[in-house]
């Protein structure tokens, strides 16, 4: 069997390690064997940060969440911002690292 690198998976890597451990136990062995499920969990975790992050982006500038609010009513700001992280965070594994 191929040598795994030692690569930093994160968050959403180790969740898609488990996923595909319980779920998709076929990719998850060709990916072992292959040698490229170190890369495959650091590719995951890298586009699901980038997909979160502008997912966050596009909600809070559609519920008008902006600078202004920030300086107006910070905690305001950070409830709304937390709520569309949350959402954005949720879409995203739904529909791509838990698949």
């Amino acid at each position: 069997m191929p040598e795994q690198p030692n690569v930093n998976i994160g968050k959403y890597g180790q969740m898609r390690l488990e996923f595909l451990k319980n779920h998709r136990r076929g990719i998850y062995t060709t990916l072992l064997s292959e040698g490229r499920l170190s890369e495959h969990l650091a590719n995951t975790d890298e586009e699901a940060r980038s997909m979160i992050d502008s997912l966050t982006s596009e909600l809070a500038k559609k519920h008008g969440i902006d600078e202004h609010l920030k300086e107006n009513n910070p905690l305001l700001w950070v409830q709304e911002m937390n709520n569309c992280l949350v959402s954005a965070e949720e879409v995203v594994l739904q529909d791509f690292v838990l698949k």
